[in-house]
């Protein structure tokens, strides 16, 4: 008769044997070019829900939509990318600037949605194999422009009744799981759409000359791409001259100056200082290229 102590070895290594197959099962499936995580193969990681919203983390609202993401599509990491995001055309270069960041198959959840209730439309976007659930109110306008492979769809009204102000938690997070699941988008009723002269989308410019977020540190970003600027533009704001520095410490203390930030866009900063008081730069402020 065995003893307790051989007994549990038993059990032990008898699990540790399942779950071993079931991890080279699960690689096996995804090949070399990724691995498959609840029906979905991403590029180099693992499938992600990226909250890309403007209701902060006070209160109720964020909590809420990853409690209908999280009983949809348990075990998927959801992750607060921004809870503080700006208006829907300032945010749109932010999105676009930090969503490349992430692997083909992450899943982006935007919900800046100042029109909710209203005759704007529910959209999904699939960009670079990247999926992004929302607002067709420009939110994904430049994300979409930008793409090189590009698909896009609407999203049908629920059958059942839903709040009419918390479409983020009511439309948007269901289909955000389902696509983070792995289901695919005809399965889940997306309704392929193509842009015609009735839906141009917004005319907004590729690159937004403009404050589109200011962080805790007081740091100004914009809405342009640090790749379409010259090492030696200078730009005008708040009645100063900002000359380009490759990082803070490359420039005496209380010195404003700009640079191309971590996800390539430029960037106002004040090495011990803040952009923000020093330069009176909020969103929305415009900013001069000085050639």
């Amino acid at each position: 008769m065995a003893t307790p102590s051989v007994k549990g070895f038993v059990i032990f290594s008898d699990v540790f044997k399942k779950v071993f197959l079931l991890l080279v099962v699960t690689r096996g499936l995804a090949g070399a070019h990724g691995r498959r995580y609840y029906g979905l193969t991403t590029i180099g990681g693992l499938a992600m829900i990226l909250l890309f919203t403007d209701f902060g983390l006070e209160g109720p609202y964020t909590g809420q939509v990853k409690a209908v993401l999280w009983r949809r599509a348990p075990g998927i990491p959801v992750i607060d990318l921004f809870a503080d995001a700006p208006g829907p055309r300032e945010a749109a270069y932010l999105l676009a600037a930090y969503a490349a960041w992430f692997d083909p198959g992450s899943v982006f959840l935007g919900v800046v949605d100042p029109g909710v209730g209203g005759d704007r439309p529910a959209v999904a976007l699939r960009a670079d194999g990247r999926w992004f659930v929302g607002p067709g109110n420009g939110l994904f306008e430049l994300v979409g422009r930008r793409a090189a492979v590009l698909e896009s769809y609407s999203i049908p009204a629920p059958a059942a009744p839903v709040a009419a102000s918390f479409h983020g938690r009511d439309i948007f997070a269901p289909v955000a799981a389902a696509l983070a699941a792995g289901r695919p988008a005809a399965e889940i009723g997306l309704v392929p759409r193509l842009p015609g002269p009735a839906d141009p989308g917004p005319d907004w410019p590729d690159d937004l000359p403009a404050i589109v977020y200011v962080d805790r540190f007081g740091n100004a970003v914009t809405g342009l791409r640090a790749e379409t600027l010259p090492a030696t533009a200078r730009l005008r704001i708040g009645g100063r001259v900002l000359n380009a520095a490759r990082t803070f410490s490359a420039v005496p203390p209380g010195t404003a100056f700009w640079y191309g930030n971590s996800n390539g866009l430029v960037e106002l900063a004040v090495n011990l200082g803040r952009a923000d008081r020093l330069l009176d730069a909020d969103i929305g402020t415009e900013v001069e290229i000085l050639v």
